[in-house]
């Protein structure tokens, strides 16, 4: 397994939107090993939540673990909210804007539709922390960062931090 290298805010790689996978791809052995550095990234760094497009690979698929323990893990290949119902805020970070939170709007329970890391598809219902943070890999594959939600001068303001803090990397 391999360490991936995380895309940072403002890179505009990070805009991209992902493409969807077919079940032969999501077979294939080079896929699962794809899936398998990702998972080991993202508990490296140390997160809940990655998207392909976080590590440069613009394809609709998201690993995802919320529990303590690191032994939840869960794939989402081209995932699709059929349900939403409710709203909470939640202070939302991110490993592609590094030592920056800010509250965001989400639905406070949905029902997803995807792939498997089999390529089987499923259904499930996700409330909470496993909600807030699939919605927040989702956006990431349709380009889309939770600094967006912001207002822009609050953005402009994480934009400069991280600029400087890269200087003293």
């Amino acid at each position: 397994m391999a360490l991936l290298p995380i895309l940072e805010f403002p890179d505009p790689r990070l805009r991209t939107v992902a493409t969807p996978l077919t079940p032969e791809q999501v077979r294939e052995p080079a896929f699962q090993q794809l899936l398998d550095d990702m998972f080991e990234t993202m508990y490296d760094a140390p997160g809940i939540g990655l998207a392909a497009s976080q590590v440069d690979v613009h394809q609709r698929f998201m690993v995802i673990d919320v529990s303590e323990e690191h032994d939840e893990p869960l794939v989402f290949v081209n995932p699709e909210i059929t349900e939403r119902d409710g709203e909470q805020i939640y202070q939302e970070g991110c490993l592609s804007v590094p030592n920056i939170f800010a509250d965001v709007a989400r639905a406070n329970s949905i029902t997803v539709r995807a792939m498997d890391r089999n390529g089987d598809a499923f259904e499930m219902k996700a409330d909470g922390v496993l909600a807030v943070c699939i919605q927040h890999e989702m956006d990431h594959l349709d380009g889309k960062l939770f600094v967006d939600y912001l207002s822009p001068l609050k953005r402009e303001m994480v934009r400069k931090k991280l600029a400087k803090a890269a200087k003293f990397k």
